[in-house]
């Protein structure tokens, strides 16, 4: 969830480093720094508390330089905030950045201070630092120290560092926490992320499981988990990123949130023929394999496990395929029993998401037939791993929120219903229905973002709430699931999302006029349930915000205020009534002045447990 840049060069790479960090900073962080080694064979290392702009400042202030240097930005794990714990961290002659965690750096830290190793920081990273500088004393090459350290290690880590010594090479290990090489003229790169690199470099080099790899000025060297040397597929990207382009746009969040239109017809455009999804859209020889699946997982976190949740209830009620979706973070800890010809689906925006991965190695390994990733970035970890995938060409989505990456995942599940309905319950005229329904739906997403003034105008009387809950009925509670988890991510109020029939079985407790209640109500079999359940609501006293179909005759009054979403089809009705709640979070949040891009405590790409 951190960001690593490293660059070995003949020119000074300072400028690299730090414009590389800047375009990481969406993935959230709290502290960060540089190390660099120059031709007199120094460490020269600054480090900030903060955004990446405070390292700007301090560098601008003692300017430093060097020809190989390494950059990191810190999301504390281990240790307070604090500049002694920001990377890089130093061992005498070695420099060292690293993303995840080291389960075991307790034991480690003990048997290094045995040794005479000092620490200044709180952080299992400084561990890793003086355990490489112990294994440099009797190895061959940095790379036979790397490889030495790295066994003794328990956890996740995706680490990058050099030596003072051995100024022009640089050399990175990937366990858990991705890694890749940007390659160049004369000069070579690491980072966590290939959007970091894009300014020198569309040439990549994805580092695998377990793999150690050495880089200098005009060489690569990878050796796979068992030491042995290989080569890995260089890639040429076509990811195109300007992290400093918000466009007309106040904030990363509110420009995806009006690129949801154009988004979705990426994710449906030449994936749809005939009144179908084409066979090979989730890849060659998908079709046979789909043919005789019976039972889907799905695996997801966070906005991704509400995507898997609704399309839980479109896979058994359209096409007729049985479905189970857990969190990953619980799936991969228990045994569970594997279904007849099942196959197991994973859902990530970064395709680097740690539990999510760990749950896809461990659904192979107790038997899942195969395997499909819904993914947004080419050539990450879930993806490589994957039998199968599905990019959801959401574009880059730099807002910590989820918004555009939400609704071109439940876009593209909705596709897997098709895919693999049509060998099971989809008649031929539901298929055609169901396309023509997506097809109408980066129109009706434009009209709803009409409602952006109404809403602004609504996000007001929040100003001095801070609780607040979510309802909805169906394939609708999913999505006030979502709603509730975008309010509490990016205004920091506490909301909770519930089914509405639920009402009674406890959350009535809470009603009263301090607590809003936000309702999506789509004009579809449950309406009628879903009215009795907000007139439960209003014999409480609370104040009730319902984004309703123009045609479910919702007034507003004293009590409640009602916006009016367009009619639209009921089978694509989630992926629309996402949007007003995007919207009302975003507007709250900007009353409630948060940092509404980079919320605290929270990270894009969640690359540790």
């Amino acid at each position: 969830m951190c960001g690593i840049v490293g660059a070995v060069a003949e020119r000074n790479v300072v400028n690299i480093l730090l414009e590389g960090l800047k375009r990481l900073e969406y993935r959230g962080y709290d502290s960060a720094g540089v190390a660099l080694v120059d031709n007199s064979q120094h460490i020269q290392r600054v480090r900030a508390v903060g955004k990446v702009q405070e390292l700007v400042n301090a560098i601008e202030a003692s300017p430093v330089a060097g020809t190989t240097g390494i950059a990191h930005t810190r999301w504390a794990t281990h240790g307070s905030v604090t500049e002694a714990n920001a990377h890089p961290h130093k061992s005498t002659n070695i420099a060292l950045v690293h993303n995840g965690i080291i389960e075991n750096h307790a034991p480690l830290r003990d048997m290094l201070k045995e040794k005479g190793y000092q620490f200044t920081s709180d952080t299992d990273t400084e561990v890793m630092a003086h355990l490489m500088h112990h294994e440099r004393q009797s190895s061959g090459s940095l790379v036979e120290a790397l490889q030495k350290m790295v066994k003794q290690l328990d956890g996740a880590y995706g680490t990058v560092m050099f030596d003072q010594n051995d100024k022009d090479t640089m050399v990175a290990a990937r366990s858990g926490s991705p890694l890749v090489i940007g390659l160049g003229f004369e000069e070579n790169f690491i980072a966590s992320d290939q959007l970091a690199l894009l300014p020198v470099t569309r040439r990549f080099i994805f580092l695998e499981e377990g793999d150690v790899a050495e880089v200098t000025k005009t060489s690569v060297r990878i050796f796979d988990k068992d030491g042995n040397p290989v080569e890995r597929e260089e890639i040429e990207s076509d990811v195109t990123h300007d992290a400093g382009d918000k466009g007309v746009y106040r904030h990363y969040m509110l420009k995806e949130i009006f690129e949801q239109p154009i988004s979705v017809r990426n994710t449906l455009e030449g994936r749809l023929a005939n009144g179908t999804v084409i066979d090979d859209a989730f890849g060659h020889n998908a079709a046979d394999v789909f043919k005789d699946i019976e039972h889907v997982q799905i695996i997801a976190c966070g906005t991704s496990y509400h995507a898997g949740m609704v399309a839980r209830y479109w896979l058994e009620e359209l096409a007729g395929v049985a479905c189970n979706i857990e969190i990953a973070s619980e799936f991969r800890y228990r045994k569970s029993f594997v279904p007849k010809n099942a196959m197991i689906v994973t859902i990530s925006q970064s395709g680097e998401t740690a539990d999510t991965l760990a749950a896809l190695r461990l659904a192979k390994e107790i038997g899942y037939k195969s395997s499909l990733t819904i993914c947004n970035v080419p050539g990450s970890s879930l993806v490589r791993e994957s039998d199968f995938n599905f990019m959801t060409r959401a574009g880059a989505e730099i807002g910590v929120a989820s918004t555009k990456a939400f609704t071109t995942q439940l876009v593209s599940l909705l596709m897997l219903v098709l895919a693999l309905g049509k060998h099971k319950n989809l008649s031929a005229e539901q298929q055609q229905n169901i396309v023509a329904a997506l097809q109408s739906l980066p129109n009706k997403l434009e009209e709803s973002l009409d409602l952006a003034n109404d809403i602004e105008k609504l996000a007001e009387e929040f100003a001095d709430k801070n609780h607040s809950l979510f309802l909805g009925r169906g394939n609708q509670y999913p999505i006030a699931m979502e709603g509730a988890l975008k309010l509490k991510e990016i205004s920091y109020i506490h909301a909770e999302a519930y089914a509405a029939g639920e009402l009674k079985h406890g959350p009535l407790a809470l009603i009263d006029a301090e607590m809003p209640i936000i309702v999506v109500a789509p004009n579809n079999d449950l309406l009628e349930k879903l009215k009795s359940n907000v007139e439960e609501v209003r014999a409480r006293g609370g104040i009730l915000y319902v984004f309703a179909d123009k045609d479910a005759q919702f007034a507003s009054d004293d009590t409640m205020r009602v916006l009016n979403v367009s009619h639209i089809d009921e089978v694509v009705a989630p992926i629309l009534y996402t949007i007003p709640l995007q919207l009302l979070s975003y507007h709250v949040a900007l009353i409630k002045g948060t940092d509404v891009d980079q919320p605290r405590n929270l990270a894009k790409s969640v690359t540790v447990e």
